[in-house]
């Protein structure tokens, strides 16, 4: 393949995303308890689910993102031929099942239908009121593909699950705030849209600041001192960014970058859970 048509393909699968979620998936893997070989096992495995997930969104965008001139998205440009990254998907399909099942058949299976979530997203619910479930139920299933693959196949704790699902539907709000234009142009009205751009940023604040409680209170042992530091820190952070979007101008990206701040925060708190994601 031609050094252009690489090109095509690393930047439509959206290598920050792809790479992000690997990352966590890989950390809260290892941090649960598994061997390194496991470890190394979830990581390809989600790495290629998430490579068929960003070239997938790209391939049945294309349409829509030249509509709004989308010169990031390189299908979008003309001349660019949609085969290599249409051929590549499916590669990746292929290459997230046999990766998925070989963790086991429940942490695989989980796996797999955390990615059918994000199929059915690109596909049909992002334009829909309940384009909010895919995000839940697919960050939801996060902690079980951690502990389903341990010896055993323990079930993860409810907390972890619901912090989780709390903090996908958290990245689905704050996320989407910042492409409204562009989807209304094209005909794409999602749970956010339905909301507005305020009333979702005050929905995201208030989501990740009940994920912070539950993760810094859900685990069985006594909350550690730096444990309530991040929280109180998180709580700081959310009270600043709900207040920034209640008077903030309509396209100010201050609340956004608060709540992924808190977020982050979030995600710091799960992957310090380890052993207690263990139901």
């Amino acid at each position: 393949m031609r050094a252009s048509g690489l090109a095509v393909l690393a930047r439509a699968c959206h290598p920050l995303p792809a790479l992000g979620v690997t990352a966590f998936l890989t950390v809260l893997a290892a941090v649960a308890g598994n061997s390194a070989g496991t470890c190394v096992v979830v990581a390809a495995a989600v790495l290629f689910g998430q490579l068929s997930v960003g070239w997938s969104n790209d391939l049945i965008d294309r349409d829509r993102d030249r509509a709004t001139g989308r010169r990031d998205k390189p299908l979008a440009r003309p001349g660019v031929s949609a085969r290599p990254v249409a051929v590549a998907t499916g590669v990746a399909v292929a290459a997230t099942v046999v990766l998925s099942l070989l963790l086991g058949i429940a942490p695989g299976l989980v796996h797999l239908a955390a990615v059918a979530c994000a199929w059915l997203y690109n596909s049909w619910l992002k334009a829909t009121v309940l384009s909010w479930l895919p995000y839940a139920l697919a960050f939801g299933a996060t902690p079980a593909v951690a502990t389903l693959a341990l010896p055993g196949s323990p079930a993860p704790a409810p907390w972890a699950v619901a912090a989780a699902a709390l903090l996908g539907v958290t990245a689905h709000l704050a996320n989407t705030v910042t492409d409204f234009q562009d989807d209304r142009a094209t005909g794409v009205v999602g749970a956010p849209h339905r909301l507005g751009a305020r009333a979702s940023l005050v929905l995201a604040g208030v989501l990740s600041a009940t994920a912070s409680v539950l993760l810094v209170l859900g685990p069985p042992a006594p909350p550690p001192t730096w444990g309530w530091a991040v929280l109180a820190l998180a709580s700081l952070v959310t009270v600043s960014g709900l207040a920034a979007a209640g008077v903030a101008p309509p396209n100010s990206r201050l609340p956004f970058r608060a709540i992924m701040a808190v977020a982050a925060l979030d995600l710091l708190l799960v992957i310090a859970a380890g052993h207690s994601l263990v139901g």
